[in-house]
């Protein structure tokens, strides 16, 4: 087509039917053929009003401009350019081209109208400037009079702060020459001042690029960096959170629409790679404080590895491996008890190991793994030398951080000659320091049953004697905690004990003795749930725990440090079974013997009434009240893996509904949303299946309070997915019917997370209590708008699906069916008339809902016959008087009141009235 006249009458056909894109390309291919101005002006005008409805709002202010330019008076075009601009913001411009619009209509109710709107926002925003601006100002004299009292020089700048989170506030700060201000303040060394002015940019840089970018420019990233380095932990998680928003801002966080000045703002790509820089020099910094060093290495935690795998750019994590590799390991290696050592914090080792693992997972193939090894490899073997011990010990240390973070990488080292003989070695070393650092590569470096296994027959009878001849506490409990970790070797499997009938029950004891000592430092107490940790594998470890209530109330209290939340997690999920078990088949059990190859046996204590029992013991000791606080704990040491298991030991804990009650009293409701919505895929399901277990016997509105009640929907409807199990598929058809029966907005947010579709699947399911739970739930959904369309929609079996079910045997089925079609048919009439349509046994049914002897069900039977009658459809309502319904109808009407059946006698009677009212049937009238 080349004419661009029958393009454009094309386009304006597509737009009326709805299609936007396929106008848009038509009126384009018609503007690049058109030579005359006239027409060319009108093309740009209807491709204006497409550009509208695709909400795309620069393009559609440069077209109406275009179409402006031809023609000044083109009312159409000056008020598409007006709807743009005031979705643009420009709401003064935006006002003058509606002023034009009613100056050539001055009838015109629609320009008058958003004149007088426009009005009114453009007063409403200069008053919030003009007050903003005197605010602003008000703030900056205080702050810049030497004179003013220390308190209200304060409050000026945490007013300051206040002020920058608003975007008019922000934008007022910068104006004013607010930068070189803010620079002052931090130049006092005033940690208040420094906090103020800290905050006051983070809120100057959220959301906008190109303040974000002229800020940076103005401080610079080194001054940034040297504030972070400070030894207070305040000011360090203040301008960690200040690189938080400006990452976010230059990576995507700023939403606003520039037009012709984005290319101004466009490219970060070179800041972004100087803050990964200086970051990287932070970490292995020795003029940056412990608190300075967890904040760099929190946020590569968090910005350097990729959020979403789809995502093909890795390049940072590259960047990373490549300049930053080797100044982790670092970090990982020191040694707190020898001199000369970088600043650290008791958390700083683990951010470091919990970093290498996300770098490593980000990897995408095996060369760039073999070069993570080959850097690791390298960085170790040049710290081992035969004449200083203490770098031999950084070595091992650093291979410890590996050990706890890509533990695949640093199994790989171990194995390599002459490293597990070192380990050895130095466990033997007269000084404590080494003795302790190699403990602990000992036990890092034993989870594989084949290390173990290694050092069972090497490095046992050296723990026993480092644990025996050792005064110092803390190197006899990592000793302990060695010894416990060989002991489970063999897992859960009965037949596999490492050690001696009693000897895991013993050294379990130890570890509760220790765990209970509160004249203990922490850290020392800590190891002692390392050690049960592994122990509670053991069945008898496990009883024996959950019976001795202060041993585990002194584990939930130190639960509270973020530094042990794995092992807390460990010992739970050990306790309550909740670990992934593969189900064994007699069949290959018998072949497996018979072959003479090992079968793992359980414990007898391991059997369901066993665990039930420990779960009621952890209830009563207060679990549910620590899982929740460590489910609040700093993102980054709750790992993936953490959270899975924490949703493993919820689940277990919810498996009672009796208990599920407790949980919700507890705040378990709450804590569970975080872990359904964030984590390993396994992780989300437990806990939204835990989720489903609480919302199908609680009262939501008590379980998840307030907002927290929407945030519930997604994870439930997740569990519609057909490859989750059918207990997962029913409990959250239950969970979501109970949702759906509270309010609209709850009703909308389960049709907007698409569970629709996936409901509808499973009322067509063959498990009859899976197709029964759909049902009720779609029951609870029939109000919504959306939902009775689709049952309008021709060419589908939904509605004579539902007519069908109301002639199931299934009570429950019948009853949830009858309930639906009660409430389509009184809010859509059409579906009266359908409903007779679909199939031809709907008078049968009806008679049957409105004979059966269940009030319930006969009141649904009875609301969509009197439907029916109420249709305006005079010939189906006459059929119906016309068969036995209306003998049925009379017989119930006639019935004594009784108050176990006066609703369906009442609806019965509204029925027989409205035939009456229709001229169907006459009232009964005796002869005079």
């Amino acid at each position: 087509m080349a004419d661009p006249i029958q393009l454009k009458d094309e386009g304006n056909k597509h737009f009326q039917a709805g299609e936007v894109d396929k106008a848009i390309e038509c009126y384009t291919k018609a503007t690049k053929l058109c030579k005359d101005k006239k027409v060319l002006a009108v093309i740009y005008r209807n491709r204006s009003a497409c550009f509208l409805k695709k909400e795309s709002y620069t393009n559609a202010a440069s077209d109406a401009s275009k179409a402006i330019d031809v023609d000044a008076a083109d009312v159409k075009a000056l008020f598409r350019r007006c709807q743009a601009l005031e979705k643009l913001d420009k709401l003064d411009m935006a006002f003058k081209d509606v002023q034009r619009c009613s100056t050539i209509e001055p009838k015109n109710k629609t320009f008058l109208e958003t004149l007088r709107r426009l009005g009114a926002e453009i007063q409403a925003k200069l008053k919030t400037t003009f007050s903003t601006d005197s605010r602003v100002q008000n703030m900056f004299d205080i702050l810049l009079d030497e004179e003013m009292d220390k308190d209200k020089k304060e409050k000026a700048a945490n007013n300051l702060v206040v002020l920058a989170r608003e975007d008019a506030g922000a934008e007022r700060i910068f104006q004013n020459n607010g930068v070189p201000l803010l620079l002052d303040m931090l130049e006092t060394g005033k940690v208040e001042m420094v906090l103020a002015a800290i905050r006051t940019f983070a809120g100057m840089c959220t959301g906008h690029k190109a303040r974000t970018m002229a800020i940076i420019h103005l401080v610079g990233i080194d001054k940034l960096c040297s504030i972070m380095a400070v030894d207070n932990e305040d000011i360090a998680l203040a301008t960690s959170d200040l690189f938080q928003c400006i990452n976010d801002s230059l990576t995507g966080g700023d939403r606003r629409i520039y037009g012709k000045e984005e290319a101004l703002v466009l490219d970060a790509s070179k800041d972004l790679k100087s803050i990964l820089m200086a970051l990287l020099e932070m970490v292995a910094s020795k003029k940056v404080s412990g608190h300075g060093r967890d904040q760099a290495l929190n946020l590569l935690c968090r910005n350097v590895p990729r959020k979403d795998k789809k995502d093909h750019d890795h390049s940072k994590s590259l960047f990373t491996i490549d300049h930053g590799l080797k100044k982790i390991l670092k970090v990982c290696g020191q040694i707190p008890d020898l001199p000369d050592q970088l600043p650290m914090t008791e958390n700083t080792q683990l951010i470091a190991s919990v970093l290498l693992d996300k770098l490593w997972d980000d990897l995408r193939c095996d060369p760039e793994r073999d070069h993570y090894r080959e850097v690791c490899d390298e960085y170790i073997k040049g710290k081992f030398d035969p004449n200083d011990m203490d770098r031999n010990i950084h070595a091992i240390n650093a291979l410890s951080g590996l050990l706890q973070g890509p533990f695949e990488v640093g199994n790989q080292l171990v194995g390599r000659q002459g490293i597990m003989e070192m380990m050895v070695a130095l466990c033997g070393s007269e000084r404590e320091v080494d003795q302790m650092v190699a403990v602990e590569a000992l036990i890092h470096s034993s989870t594989k049953m084949s290390r173990a296994s290694f050092i069972i027959t090497n490095g046992v009878s050296l723990l026993k004697d480092i644990y025996k001849k050792t005064k110092n506490e803390k190197i006899k409990i990592r000793a302990l905690v060695g010894l416990c970790k060989l002991g489970s070797a063999g897992g859960d499997d009965y037949s596999m004990r490492q050690f001696a009938e009693g000897s895991t029950e013993k050294l379990a004891k130890q570890c509760r003795k220790w765990l209970c000592n509160s004249a203990m430092d922490t850290k020392t107490r800590k190891w002692a749930i390392e050690g049960l940790a592994y122990l509670t594998q053991d069945a008898d470890v496990k009883d024996d725990f959950v019976e001795d209530e202060p041993a585990m109330k002194a584990m939930f209290e130190l639960s509270k440090d973020k530094t042990i939340l794995y092992a807390v997690a460990c010992t739970l999920v050990n306790c309550t079974n909740s670990y992934e078990k593969k189900e064994i088949m007699p069949e290959l059990v018998q072949l497996a013997k018979f072959s003479k190859q090992h079968v793992p046996e359980q414990h007898p204590k391991d059997k369901k009434d066993f665990i039930q029992k420990r779960v009621k013991r952890m209830l009563k000791a207060g679990v549910i009240s620590a899982l929740t606080v460590m489910v609040k704990a700093d993102n980054l040491l709750l790992t993936d893996q953490t959270k899975e298991m924490l949703a493993r030991v919820f689940l277990a804990l919810a498996d009672d509904a009796k208990d599920r009650g407790m949980i919700c009293a507890h705040g378990g409701g709450k804590a569970l949303i975080p872990l359904a919505l964030e984590g390993s895929a396994i992780g989300k399901i437990r806990a939204s299946h835990a989720l489903a277990k609480i919302a199908a016997v609680s009262n939501p509105e008590i379980a998840f309070p307030g907002e927290r009640i929407y945030e519930v929907v997604r994870p439930l409807v997740s569990l519609l997915h057909p490859e989750r199990d059918g207990v997962q598929n029913y409990e959250a058809l239950l969970s979501l019917t109970n949702l759906a029966g509270l309010n609209d907005k709850l009703r909308v947010k389960i049709l907007k997370e698409k569970a629709l579709p996936e409901i509808e699947q499973y009322m067509f399911e063959d498990h009859d209590h899976i197709r029964q739970a759909a049902t009720e739930c779609m029951c609870n959904l029939v109000t919504c708008k959306e939902v009775q369309d689709r049952y309008l929609e021709d060419g589908n079996d939904r509605l004579k699906l539902l007519v069908l079910m109301c002639a199931e045997d299934d009570e429950k089925l019948q009853r949830a069916a009858a309930g639906a079609l009660a409430m389509l048919t009184a809010a859509q009439k059409k579906l009266c008339t359908k409903m007779t349509l679909v199939t031809l046994q709907w008078m049968e049914i009806l008679q049957r809902l409105i004979l059966h002897d269940q009030p319930q069900i006969q009141h649904r039977g009875l609301v969509i016959v009197y439907n029916i009658l109420n249709s305006d459809d005079n010939e189906l309502a006459k059929k119906l008087i016309e068969s036995e319904i209306l003998e049925i109808l009379t017989v119930i009407g006639k019935a004594m009141d009784n108050p176990k059946r006066q609703l369906v006698i009442d609806v019965a009677r509204t029925c027989l009235v409205k035939a009456m009212d229709l001229g169907l049937i006459k009232p009964f009238t005796t002869p005079s």
